[in-house]
């Protein structure tokens, strides 16, 4: 196992840098860099996601602009809307933002710092881009682990009924209610509840915007704890929908395939009673698959899962830097958080083959293939 484990870790290298690779490839041919959105501002036709850029000189832009990316050269031609100004005006904006250098001394030099964890600071704000992640984390940690912890207590008792009671009226009408929740994606569904619950155009009884009320200081402790619900509530069932639908289905295919082997039989010949049978040995083996899948679960809700949700509730978490982080080309932020997740990502994957290993000796990855 330890052979293994080190493998997998190995492996990690060309991984991140393959990942690194293509999107830094891809980047270039995006239009509206950072570049395009100072002159954008500077023409008066910026458009984009409401950030803002320091350029060179102390002239600040807001996001959007178009125009080549930030491949192109100096001089007034080689940027969309640039006709006018000053080239020596260009050539600072590139050398500010490292657009001076070839696109393969860039690119290594990045590898260089991301090494050390250095993802150096937003193009949009004065912060840097650890710090900033560090500051949206709580709203998406805050979401994620409620989300989590909500489909498993509801997925997993509703999965072991679901197969005990296979075929039944139960089991066909709550499949019919998990299909659908699989069916609707998470921000389709957010979108729902915001027309009938947040004042769309039916009711308002939950609040559209933020994870708290803007008077959340000034209330009892007991009055910012039913303020936070209230406000993340709407959030937390829409994100809980899909990941609700799978994990109950695997659940009940898991404990299918644990009564239908022949020891349940020989449990049941022996006269054990049926709940004896089911969580006294069904369980343990079923459960080992949805047990073995918390790690990557969790970091999936955490991170991966709430990027519209934020969005559409005006969340201030990673969804939404991320969201406007591609918006408005904040490079920095968008090749930072995309190292920082995919790592983490991968480190969780040999996390959950350790789950499974630890939940089931029976497991051997040493027979496995990288």
């Amino acid at each position: 196992m330890i052979a293994y484990i080190i493998r997998r870790f190995l492996f990690i290298i060309p991984t991140l840098f393959v990942i690194l690779l293509v999107n830094f490839a891809i980047i270039q041919f995006a239009p509206g860099g950072p570049i395009e959105q100072i002159i954008a501002e500077i023409q008066g036709t910026a458009v984009g996601a409401g950030a803002r850029v320091t350029g060179a000189g102390g002239n600040e832009a807001s996001g959007g602009g178009g125009g080549q990316g930030p491949g192109g050269g100096a001089g007034d031609s080689s940027y969309r809307g640039a006709q006018g100004l000053d080239p020596e005006f260009i050539k600072e904006l590139e050398k500010q933002f490292g657009f001076d250098k070839p696109l393969h001394e860039r690119f290594l030099q990045m590898l260089a710092n991301y090494a050390v964890f250095d993802f150096g600071d937003s193009y949009f704000r004065d912060q840097s881009v650890i710090s900033l992640v560090l500051d949206k984390m709580p709203v998406s940690i805050s979401l994620g682990l409620w989300s989590f912890l909500l489909a498993y207590t509801i997925s997993i008792p509703l999965g072991i009924r679901k197969a005990v009671s296979d075929g039944q009226p139960f089991d066909v009408w709550t499949s019919t209610v998990v299909v659908i929740g699989y069916a609707i994606p998470a921000y389709l569904f957010a979108v729902l509840l915001i027309v009938l619950f947040a004042g769309g155009s039916y009711w308002q009884i939950f609040p559209l915007r933020g994870l708290v009320s803007e008077d959340f200081d000034e209330m009892s402790t007991l009055g910012q704890v039913a303020d936070y619900f209230w406000h993340v509530c709407l959030p937390v069932i829409a994100l809980t929908i899909g990941a609700f639908a799978n994990l109950t289905m695997l659940t009940k295919n898991s404990f299918l395939d644990q009564i239908n082997l022949q020891y349940v039989q020989t449990a049941r010949a022996k006269g054990l009673s049926e709940n004896r049978v089911l969580y006294g040995h069904v369980f343990r083996n079923a459960m080992l698959i949805v047990i073995a899948g918390f790690p990557s679960a969790f970091i999936g809700m955490l991170f991966t899962g709430t990027f519209l949700i934020e969005v559409l509730f005006s969340l201030d978490g990673l969804g939404r830097l991320g969201f406007e982080s591609v918006v408005n080309r904040d490079y920095p932020v968008v090749f930072g958080t995309l190292y920082a997740f995919t790592l983490l990502g991968l480190v969780m994957t040999i996390l959950r083959d350790i789950t499974y290993a630890f939940v089931d000796p029976r497991i051997d990855f040493e027979a496995r293939d990288v």
